[in-house]
């Protein structure tokens, strides 16, 4: 659906741009000549409004060369500056919420053409922590959102008590990801109160959560059921969600490849507010509130 968006908009833009071009360079020259013979003038300089009113501009050739600028505008901000995301799952709470609306950088990771996505600049890598969109793998056309959590050669294990620990590209030990403030959130998954904690992968420490309740599900590890440790490839990245026990990451379905990035989770820039509970007589898909004070950047 991404794509076939960026598609639509592409084909637009160069539609309006052809139709922007022929209308300032062929056509209204011919229509000043027209306007100039039709009025008899030796000069041949006439007015707008004389050409207005003897060869007046076709509406559809008005409309389409009027759109082109805005239009080109919105392609090149969403295709290489900033796009928006709605966030539609809980799996990166407590980062993200249900209903917060997102600015992603385009650039942070290299710029792509936005139909065929190849790399057209390379700008920077993903790093440890850093929160990214992505087309999910087995899956291309739906965009995820997940935390870097492995860069290529690091040794990514997530242990039975739910640890996460990293050996880096050329080290010999397996160093724990720091862990602090441990308490009880406010935050619930199927009447159970999740456990909330500080976690530090990269720069800046970021907020996890875990349900007590749920053993490891390593029986779906991918690729091999019952380990979990795994070796990130060159040019892939491990990525988890940061609601540890009610995501669909990395540990389930492999590696994010270089390729499929689209860029840099920056910034909230509205949060609505969704009824879950069923009790509003709205549509759910209706929000009941906006969330002010969730505007901001993204940890």
């Amino acid at each position: 659906m991404a794509n076939t968006f960026s598609l639509i908009l592409v084909l637009v833009t160069l539609f309006t741009g052809i139709i922007w071009a022929l209308d300032k360079f062929v056509w209204v020259p011919r229509r000043q000549l027209k306007a100039a013979e039709v009025l008899q003038l030796e000069s041949g300089e006439v007015s707008e409004e004389q050409v207005a009113q003897v060869a007046p501009q076709p509406s559809w050739i008005e409309t389409s060369a009027s759109v082109f600028p805005v239009i080109g505008l919105v392609l090149v901000l969403r295709s290489f500056i900033y796009e928006p995301f709605q966030i539609p799952s809980g799996s990166m709470m407590p980062t993200l919420l249900v209903g917060d609306f997102i600015l992603v950088e385009k650039f942070a990771y290299g710029l792509k053409d936005p139909v065929f996505r190849h790399q057209l600049v390379e700008t920077g890598e993903p790093e440890r922590g850093d929160v990214v969109v992505f087309k999910y793998p087995p899956q291309p056309s739906i965009d995820f959102i997940k935390r870097v959590v492995g860069v290529p050669g690091d040794t990514v294990r997530y242990t039975e008590d739910k640890r996460l620990c990293i050996k880096k590209e050329g080290e010999s030990t397996c160093e724990f990801v720091p862990v602090d403030n441990v308490h009880q959130s406010g935050f619930t998954q199927r009447g159970v109160n999740l456990i909330q904690a500080e976690e530090i992968l990269g720069q800046e420490p970021h907020e996890i959560l875990v349900n007590p309740y749920i053993p490891n599900q390593t029986g779906q590890y991918y690729p091999t059921p019952g380990l979990g440790e795994w070796v990130v490839p060159e040019g892939q990245y491990f990525v988890m969600g940061d609601n540890r026990d009610n995501s669909k990451d990395s540990r389930f379905w492999g590696f994010v490849p270089e390729e499929n990035l689209v860029g840099k989770a920056v910034g909230i820039w509205i949060s609505f507010e969704f009824d879950e509970q069923g009790d509003s007589f709205l549509p759910s898909w209706v929000p009941v509130g906006v969330r002010f004070d969730r505007i901001g950047g993204i940890d």
